[in-house]
């Protein structure tokens, strides 16, 4: 899949959550399980509930019981994003395998997949930012500020898109040479987070 392809899956995936707009539907993931569009879903998909799940949490009203809830749920979402991010990056280091470095080759600052994750929460802020640019029941100064909000976030997209594109083929080409370094987060893992093996 080209760059291009994995922002239109990722558009296709927002659009099909906000048909129901609950953070409790099951994902629709059109793709076989075994696909690496199938992943790029599931990665979009964690993104999209997550975004709203953020929202539901920050009213200053929204009930204590309820607020630990979702708390607890955007952490389990954070660890299964992690999880995806990795998967997605399994299959570039799968894909490049059988690539021999050039001299002189380098390292990225990031991985493929990191640089996918931050173009999926782009396509959550291009979707969103869109819908307040042309708010009805907003003011004039509001929808002039998220129009200009928007159009720097289509740049962004861009440049992004662009950026990924290269590195794709720099890989390709042996120009540089992909690593992966595993996240490795502490706060919920019982053996790691002073907090929970103090209790134990």
């Amino acid at each position: 899949m080209d760059i291009k392809d994995i922002y239109a899956l990722f558009e296709r995936q927002v659009a099909d959550y906000h048909v129901t707009d609950s953070v409790d539907a099951p994902t629709h993931n059109p793709y076989p399980e075994d696909s690496f569009e199938h992943i790029l879903w599931e990665k979009s998909f964690i993104d999209t509930v997550q975004w709203h799940l953020e929202d539901l949490v920050r009213p200053d009203d929204v009930d204590p019981v309820e607020a630990l809830r979702l708390k607890r749920w955007i952490d389990r979402s954070n660890q299964r994003r992690t999880d995806m991010v990795e998967r997605i990056d399994d299959h570039y280091m799968s894909l490049f395998a059988h690539v021999q470095p050039r001299p002189g080759a380098t390292i990225n600052t990031e991985t493929p997949a990191w640089a996918i994750d931050r173009l999926s929460i782009l396509a959550l802020k291009i979707y969103h930012f869109t819908i307040e640019a042309n708010r009805a029941d907003s003011g004039d100064e509001h929808r002039a500020k998220c129009r200009s909000k928007l159009d720097t976030l289509l740049q962004q997209r861009a440049d992004l898109m662009q950026a990924i594109d290269d590195l794709l083929r720099e890989l390709a080409d042996g120009r540089k040479v992909m690593k992966l370094y595993r996240q490795m987060k502490m706060y919920n893992d019982p053996s790691l987070n002073p907090m929970l093996y103090a209790k134990r």
